[in-house]
């Protein structure tokens, strides 16, 4: 069986993992909190248990919070299963630090900057989250075709 806590790759790809989890509870805690705080809801039930006003539309404070977290989703999920294949062909952990670290800290900052609406900083961490994913795509790649270097992995231990 492979100690997972002993390949340094993974035990950068867990923590990464539980930030951006992290990153992704907060903005669905936060939106929840939000909508109490409007005392809006989007079904009927919701606002009979609450004594909410039913509404069709999100308040513009909900709909802010609810468009950054499907922004984070969109792209932390698909970074997340590349940074799996990367940890599973071999890469480094140094790459991994860079390219992960990169792009958790883009993708905390771009949260961030969404819920403040700021221009154009939002964008630029967006570009760098996207930069940081592109960087991991062609680093599995180069796995891929050359193989791991230094990879002490035993899967028949």
């Amino acid at each position: 069986m492979i100690n997972w806590s002993g390949i340094p790759a993974f035990v950068v790809y867990a923590i990464t993992c539980l930030v951006l989890c992290a990153n992704l509870f907060v903005l669905w805690a936060y939106s929840g909190l939000t909508r109490g705080r409007t005392r809006t809801a989007m079904n009927e039930e919701d606002a009979a248990r609450f004594g909410a006003t039913l509404t069709a539309t999100d308040p513009p404070q909900v709909a802010r919070i609810l468009r950054a977290h499907r922004n984070a989703q969109a792209s932390i999920y698909p970074f997340l299963l590349l940074g799996l294949l990367f940890v599973l062909a071999g890469g480094s952990a140094g790459a991994a630090m860079l390219i992960f670290g990169v792009f958790t800290i883009a993708r905390l900052l771009h949260s961030a900057a969404y819920l403040a609406g700021k221009q154009p900083w939002r964008t630029r961490y967006f570009v760098v989250g996207g930069l940081a994913t592109i960087a991991l795509v062609l680093n599995i790649i180069w796995l891929l075709i050359h193989g791991p270097s230094g990879f002490s992995a035993n899967p028949t231990s």
